[in-house]
């Protein structure tokens, strides 16, 4: 298929205004093409929080027009000449980054050791929002068709669907990589903080990697039943018990925490690791900085750091234990033409647990 033979369309948010569902349908013009890019005809997009994020401007300034969506998943309809792992007609899929220098001078030390995502040089360029070397802009998958820089296209395996592969390329990434870094496995106990679409994914993510015991920590009782579907072994509504501290203290060596919210009570989650257990921020508030308790830090001899998504590398690692696990997450299908009024849904929390958008042609 010649580049001629179809148009790049989305949904455009033009001004913060679009975060309330009021995102255009229009044309758009995607990054000059190269002969390391891939186009792929877009059957599937999830919707991200980061999308919300973006549309409204509460990560700073967005480069509007911006047509968002950074869980994507298509089939490759053209494929340029200096791709090797991609061919035309491949499933496959683009997630939060669509490039960084790649080491192109082998001088970046993040990019030579698979850490992309925290690229020094030339920095992370988002799938959206972002502006490539070449001048080009990025636009999301929100859309018809998507441009991308092979390096960051993924092969989807056969055993994973398209509705099921796109969240996995930002949420179940994002959620994934922590886990696996700081050693999830058999004999390790794991708390999840926040159960949405993060959040589930990290449930499921280390009952895949093995962990001996997970407890789901949320604000009220309603998502205790979900919780214990998905498999966790255990559940505490920080708003409805009283000791909920005492009676987990110490008691789990990860926790990963989807929160994006300043007013979270980290202390007391801090209270919940073991000596020497680690607390792993994914999300990132809009309404301020975290204040760090440092003696919380001292006394208990425990870590607080962060996780950024995924790189190429460790995005198929995690499509390899999704197929071999079978991992399935929540998701509700809605059709692309309805964006609008699943963005707004998604904003008020109405998600089980991941909305993804079908193209219907």
């Amino acid at each position: 298929m010649a580049s001629q033979d179809y148009k790049f369309e989305g949904w455009l948010g033009n001004d913060p205004s679009s975060a309330d569902g009021k995102m255009v349908w229009g044309e758009f013009e995607p990054k000059p093409w190269e002969e390391t890019d891939v186009d792929i005809k877009i059957s599937h997009c999830g919707i991200c929080g980061s999308d919300l994020h973006t549309l409204r401007s509460g990560w700073g300034p967005t480069m509007y027009p911006c047509c968002v969506g950074h869980e994507i998943v298509g089939t490759a309809v053209r494929v340029g000449k200096e791709v090797q792992h991609i061919k035309l007609g491949d499933r496959v899929g683009v997630g939060a980054q669509s490039d960084s220098c790649k080491n192109k001078n082998n001088d970046c030390p993040e990019c030579a050791a698979g850490n992309e995502q925290y690229c020094s040089h030339g920095g992370m360029i988002g799938t959206y929002n972002g502006k490539y070397s070449n001048g080009g802009k990025s636009y999301g998958g929100y859309a018809t068709y998507n441009r991308t820089p092979a390096h960051f296209v993924i092969k989807i395996p056969d055993e994973i669907p398209n509705a099921l592969a796109a969240p996995m390329l930002c949420a179940g990434a994002t959620t994934y990589v922590p886990l696996k870094r700081h050693g999830c496995g058999p004999g390790k106990r794991v708390g999840i903080i926040g159960l949405g679409g993060l959040g589930h994914f990290g449930l499921l993510w280390a009952k895949a990697l093995g962990a001996e015991y997970t407890v789901v920590i949320g604000r009220s009782d309603s998502k205790r039943e979900d919780a214990m579907k998905l498999g966790a072994d255990k559940y505490v509504a920080t708003n409805d018990e009283k000791n909920w501290v005492q009676e987990n203290a110490r008691s789990v060596d990860f926790l990963v925490s989807s929160v994006s919210s300043s007013k979270m009570p980290l202390r007391e989650y801090l209270s919940l690791l073991r000596v020497g257990g680690t607390l792993i921020q994914v999300g990132i508030p809009e309404d301020g900085p975290l204040s760090v308790p440092a003696d919380a830090l001292v006394w208990s001899g425990v870590n607080i750091g962060g996780s950024l998504i995924g790189s190429p590398s460790e995005i198929r690692e995690m499509f390899e234990l999704a197929a071999e696990k079978q991992v399935k997450p929540w998701i509700e299908e809605r059709p692309m033409k309805d964006a609008n009024k699943a963005i707004v849904e998604m904003e008020e929390g109405k998600a089980r647990y991941r909305y993804v958008l079908v193209n219907e042609q």
